[in-house]
């Protein structure tokens, strides 16, 4: 049945309020506007952001929601006025939107676009209104998004196009936490032939930035986790050696220090705990050493750390989701994971249907599952 122009009913996974398991519900998604376009969902990762909102750990989040921010689909329509995207392709939303014509947009070291939902998280698309609504209520999307949900309507400034047989379940990581991962690696830190680099938790993004740190031609890559089930995994991504913080009674930044005569030439906090961040700046080689913070901390956690860490000559930096512009750079990242200059597989552990969507997190918090890909 022809669906263009008109509301389609479909099953999504609301979650109504805080922590409370989601709700798989029958949802009304309103047809495209003008610039915009309306997705079938194929498969999405779940993410470690998106139980940092059902536990109610980001502000401004507006409830109800519908998460998942790690998406592919095909489009199904297209609203008026949309230009190079057209029904039938296959395509990634983005979290991170790109105008092209914003002044971030136009400045090639940030990928900040000023349509970007974050850290507002008004949940809404541009004229101010939501496409969900379920038994009458207005429900948000996320992070322009929302990928919890057989149908979604994005922006067309969060739509990439991708290779037509790149496989679903496994392209929806770039979405966001490989991308993120590797980004951090070969973008924002640009890793080097024959550093040394120590990665700071192991799971989806911390074994990306492995693999970054690897195809960069880093010759020594430490993985760092209090949880030694995450070792085996992290070596077949390419870490040459794992540590546990546990197993020792100094800190871990000194033992770094001791392991690599001084400190190693990249760090990466990818877990978002502020103290942790400051332990990655702290295993940093004096004169040169950069650190880059890829994971979220909780609202209200601060740095603190002696301003004589920075003027010795370490660098701090953040990446937000890996510092690429994302409708450039997906469809690229899509085509060198086709060409095997990388592999998704190994990061992904678990498949399940949607509606399976709770036990997906169950398997995220106890730390079983790297990324479980739902298939619609």
């Amino acid at each position: 049945m022809e669906t263009s122009g008109k509301i389609i009913r479909c099953k999504a996974a609301i979650c109504w309020e805080p922590n409370k398991p989601l709700s798989i519900e029958e949802v009304e998604v309103a047809p495209p506007k003008a610039h915009e376009v309306r997705i079938k969902i194929l498969a999405t990762g779940v993410c470690r952001t998106d139980e940092h909102v059902i536990k109610g750990e980001i502000s401004g989040v507006i409830y109800p929601v519908i998460l998942g921010h790690e998406g592919t689909g095909i489009v199904e329509s297209v609203g008026e006025g949309v230009i190079g995207i057209k029904t039938g392709d296959k395509v990634i939303p983005l979290p991170v939107p790109q105008c092209g014509v914003c002044k971030n947009c136009k400045n090639p070291k940030n990928n900040l676009c000023i349509r970007n939902d974050a850290p507002s998280f008004s949940g809404l698309m541009g004229d101010g209104t939501t496409r969900f609504t379920c038994k009458g209520k207005m429900v948000h999307n996320f992070v322009c998004t929302s990928t919890f949900t057989e149908y979604t309507v994005v922006d067309e400034s969060a739509v990439a196009i991708v290779d037509a047989s790149a496989p679903a379940d496994k392209a929806c990581l770039l979405g966001c936490g490989f991308s993120t991962g590797y980004g951090c690696a070969v973008k924002t830190a640009k890793v080097e032939p024959g550093s040394s680099c120590a990665v700071f938790g192991l799971g989806g993004v911390g074994l990306s930035a492995i693999i970054g740190c690897k195809v960069s031609g880093a010759t020594r890559i430490i993985g760092i986790d209090n949880n030694k089930d995450k070792f085996s995994k992290a070596k077949e991504m390419g870490a040459t050696e794992c540590i546990n913080p546990n197993d020792y009674t100094k800190p871990i930044h000194e033992v770094l220090r001791d392991l690599t005569d001084g400190g190693v030439d990249y760090s990466f906090e990818c877990i978002g705990k502020a103290d942790l961040m400051v332990t990655a700046l702290l295993s940093c080689q004096p004169g040169h050493g950069t650190c880059v913070i890829a994971g979220m901390a909780p609202p209200g956690e601060l740095l603190s750390f002696d301003p004589m860490i920075i003027l010795s000559g370490r660098k701090l930096t953040g990446s937000f989701v890996g510092g690429w512009k994302l409708k450039d750079s997906i469809p690229q990242l899509v085509s060198d994971y086709m060409a095997k200059k990388f592999d998704l597989g190994g990061l992904v552990t678990h498949t399940l249907p949607f509606e399976k969507v709770n036990e997906a997190f169950e398997l995220l918090c106890s730390g079983e599952s790297i990324r479980t890909v739902l298939l619609f």
